[in-house]
């Protein structure tokens, strides 16, 4: 692809059918706007303007877009399609180049199907209007695409002005379009409103391409591709077929999933080779997983990295800031967060662990936590390479254990520990022969008594 690129993202609807606050493009596909993915892959071609047509919520819509050089246009009145389409004219004026129409309730399309489209335009006679077509297994009421055999089009037709022949046409219109820019708003000032719903339709472009003279031509891609979300349902299914996607990658990446379809990645999960998932594992966004680690059944991952050789869980809960060096090890029931583990290091069980550091080989017994928050402010617990902490200790922060210390179980650390230490924070054991016996017999003859 030689000539410049443009995109214009539709995302002026009302979103009624989501039951939302939330503008319906902002909701979120493997924890990210599903808008911020379709622009993701859209950037992937370089393109020289991209432009969001918005309406209502469109201040939702601005705050998520601008940080990234995208332009809002405004549509005030909902007249379709076409209508939208030319919102966007002024944010293009002057650019001479190629112009990709795209919606931001269908996030998926990918960045190799948007060059498939610019690439039609400039072969085979090149066409005006390329129009990007799917066959769904239940065509139901979408639109048809008549075509010839060499995919040129005579027509695009709603199902409900479509005949018996034209409904039995698999070939559907996902609304999706490239076009030549010297052709884009001199077809649309063409389009008229003369219909039962009194809205201009972007789809009449490609009959007016024919009648102009290059005509219009498509092209195909797989259904789910162009899925479009419309309601949480459809959210739903996108999001499952993106997952579904995502599992495949990482298997052949050198992944092991040991049940896929209970594994839930996040856009931005990364995941080696060697890696052994287990069941029911969610990852939240901003998660990196080495080489030959071990995520155990129902574990929860955010914000995390995971080094080499280490392993998580089961029920384990990484939060962000969490950093696990190379075969370290969080075992079930621990919480970790903004705290880095030493290589070696181990938290086997029922242990919370924030704001912390802990050196290489430490081992960190069951009960315990960090005390890290005092209501106002947090504070860093610093534990010492070979430190061992027994269980059920409570070290409130700020305090240091030094390396190779140990902390007796049940100990409420304070203090600072120095390294090679032995410190104890609990009362002398005492024992009082016969007590007990003395007790059950006081208490029996009592309840006897009553």
């Amino acid at each position: 692809m030689t000539n410049p690129i443009a995109a214009i993202i539709l995302a002026a609807g009302m979103g009624t059918r989501m039951k939302s606050d939330l503008h319906k493009v902002l909701h979120p596909i493997a924890g990210r706007p599903m808008l911020l993915h379709l622009i993701d892959n859209v950037q992937a071609l370089a393109p020289e303007r991209v432009v969001v047509v918005a309406g209502a919520r469109r201040e939702q819509v601005e705050a998520a877009v601008t940080p990234l050089g995208v332009e809002v246009a405004i549509q005030t009145e909902q007249l379709g399609t076409g209508h939208a389409v030319r919102q966007a004219e002024a944010a293009l004026s002057g650019f001479d180049g190629d112009v990709l129409i795209l919606y931001g309730d269908v996030p998926l399309v990918s960045t190799a199907t948007m060059a498939r489209m610019i690439e039609r335009l400039h072969s085979d006679g090149e066409p005006s209007v390329v129009v990007l077509g799917f066959r769904p297994a239940d065509a139901a009421a979408y639109g048809r695409v008549i075509a010839d055999k060499d995919s040129r089009i005579a027509k695009i037709v709603e199902y409900k002005d479509a005949s018996a022949d034209e409904r039995a046409v698999t070939l559907c219109n996902s609304g999706l379009m490239a076009v030549r820019s010297a052709d884009l708003f001199r077809l649309l000032a063409q389009v008229t409103n003369d219909n039962a719903a009194g809205e201009y339709y972007l789809t009449d472009l490609a009959e007016l391409a024919v009648k102009d003279g290059p005509g219009a031509v498509v092209v195909e891609t797989a259904a789910d591709e162009v899925a479009g979300v419309n309601s949480r349902a459809e959210l739903a299914a996108v999001d499952a077929s993106w997952q579904a996607k995502r599992r495949v990658r990482a298997m052949a990446e050198g992944a092991t999933l040991v049940d896929p379809a209970t594994v839930w990645f996040s856009f931005d999960t990364q995941v080696g080779r060697d890696v052994l998932i287990e069941p029911n594992v969610f990852f939240g966004p901003g998660v990196s997983i080495a080489d030959g680690a071990i995520i155990r059944g129902f574990s929860h991952i955010e914000g995390a990295t995971v080094g080499t050789g280490a392993e998580v869980g089961p029920y384990a809960r990484l939060r962000p800031g969490a950093v696990l060096g190379e075969k370290s090890k969080v075992g079930n029931f621990v919480e970790v967060k903004k705290a880095v583990l030493g290589k070696g290091a181990k938290a086997n069980h029922l242990t919370y662990l924030g704001d912390a550091e802990i050196g290489a080989g430490a081992n960190i017994g069951a009960g315990t936590i960090t005390c890290n928050y005092d209501g106002f402010f947090k504070y860093k617990t610093v534990i010492g390479e070979g430190a061992f902490v027994g269980s059920n200790s409570a070290l409130v922060a700020p305090v240091t254990i030094g390396a190779g210390a140990i902390v007796g179980a049940g100990s409420t650390v304070t203090k600072d520990v120095e390294p090679d230490a032995l410190r104890l924070v609990r009362p002398e054991q005492q024992t009082k022969p016969g007590w007990a016996k003395r007790f059950r017999d006081m208490m029996m003859a009592k309840k006897a008594g009553k």
